[in-house]
């Protein structure tokens, strides 16, 4: 079989996505936690801690973590998201052995030395201005708090000034020691690798995880509640940068390959109705785009633009109006182009082993199971138009939230761009 699944006795997951006459070896460790199972005094915890895992174990030091694998090749990395952390190397077959002991030990032994929190403090407190600094990052930022206040999955990735300049050792330590359960825990491996016997390294090299099996529970979990109020911060940049969302679908609903195809079509690519309709025949903008990102339990859906602030006037009553025509029709040819081009991207995504190791690491933590293509393909071939527009009038029904950055002074106001939407 190409790709496998083994559970060990203590929830432990190890999936191969195996690839004949690869030379190359993609594998990580994969982790069911990320910023929305922090606690909001701890915000940023999750990210640092990822930082913080390359600082140094009994046996290595951080540089020794480092050379070990470039010396080898390889190419080791790391990131945080709102319910993922990974850590991963891409290095030849031949230092499998190597790249496992590497991530093991720091999985399992790392000590998170006081001098080195101090440096890495400095450097998330630079990595959170260069956001600030962004205005098209920042954006995002402000959309997502702005789409679910109050709450860890609305908080920033990063964490904040006040709250990274707080967090000690000992906060690290109790949040891997909570969160970094082997039932949490995916390692994924792409390549040309032998699954019984990968199994087996395995076994053996994490046995020691830090945090005990919590069967049922996930610590810090909360329900999200999408309470969507508008961000609109008038700044001194080139470009104003502007997000109009809704609450999309969860990762878990079954009418998650129809939303794919939704923002395909809506502003997928060169192709897709935003950018024929605003780029290519009234050069408004450099960009834009949709974009959807779901969760456990819910998800967001919109659009993304950034404009010179004289074009927004025009920009903006452009853009309603293909996010209304995706109510009312869509066509034969743009369905198909729609569903050629999604099937077509996850199956050339497969001949790069980091592609499949971080899906098959991702969805045994999302859905239980590996992922397989043919399944996928057949559900995004099996969306027909009126699935689509059915889900369009869904979602576009729900209420707007608008997120702005820039010269924003000739926007019209949310009220009146909802106005426009529900006409």
């Amino acid at each position: 079989m190409s790709i496998q699944l083994t559970t060990l006795p203590n929830g432990l997951r190890i999936i191969t996505d195996h690839a004949s006459e690869m030379d190359s070896l993609a594998l990580g460790v994969w982790v069911g936690v990320g910023t929305r199972h922090e606690n909001l005094y701890e915000n940023g915890i999750a990210h640092m801690l990822e930082h913080m895992m390359f600082k140094g174990t009994p046996s290595r030091t951080s540089k020794q973590i480092s050379d070990q694998i470039e010396d080898a090749g390889g190419h080791f990395n790391a990131y945080t998201g709102r319910e993922t952390t990974a850590y991963y190397i891409r290095i030849l077959k031949d230092h499998l052995d190597l790249s496992l002991n590497v991530l093991s030990d720091m999985l399992q032994n790392s000590l998170f030395p006081e001098d080195e929190i101090e440096r890495e403090r400095a450097v998330i407190l630079q990595e959170i201005k260069m956001y600030e600094d962004n205005p098209d990052d920042l954006v995002f930022e402000y959309t997502q708090k702005s789409a679910f206040p109050d709450q860890a999955l609305g908080a920033s990735g990063l964490g904040t000034p006040a709250i990274v300049s707080k967090i000690n050792q000992t906060d690290l330590k109790n949040y891997i020691g909570l969160h970094y359960a082997p039932n949490r825990i995916v390692i994924s491996c792409a390549g040309d690798v032998d699954h019984d016997a990968f199994v087996k390294k395995v076994a053996k090299t994490f046995s020691n995880l830090p945090a005990k099996n919590l069967v049922g529970q996930d610590p810090g979990y909360k329900a999200a509640q999408y309470a969507p109020h508008h961000s609109l911060l008038q700044k001194d940049t080139e470009q104003a940068h502007i997000v109009l969302a809704f609450e999309g679908l969860s990762r878990l609903d079954p009418r998650y390959p129809t939303q794919r195809i939704l923002s395909n079509i809506l502003g997928g690519g060169t192709s897709s109705r935003l950018w024929q309709e605003i780029r290519e025949k009234h050069g408004l903008v450099y960009t834009i785009q949709s974009f959807q990102d779901s969760y456990q339990d819910s998800g967001l859906f919109g659009i993304y633009a950034g404009t010179g602030p004289d074009e927004l006037q025009k920009l903006i009553p452009l853009a309603v109006e293909q996010i209304r025509s995706m109510s009312n029709h869509v066509s034969d040819q743009e369905l198909a182009r729609a569903k050629t081009q999604i099937t077509s991207s996850t199956r050339m995504g497969r001949e790069k082993m980091m592609t499949r190791a971080d899906q098959q690491g991702r969805y045994v933590l999302n859905h239980g199971v590996p992922f397989e293509v043919m399944p996928y393909v057949e559900k995004i071939n099996s969306v027909t138009a009126q699935n689509v527009i059915d889900l369009a009038q869904d979602i576009f029904a729900r209420k707007l939230l608008v997120s702005a950055v820039g010269p924003i002074g000739n926007l019209m106001t949310p009220e009146e761009i909802q106005q426009k939407i529900v006409a």
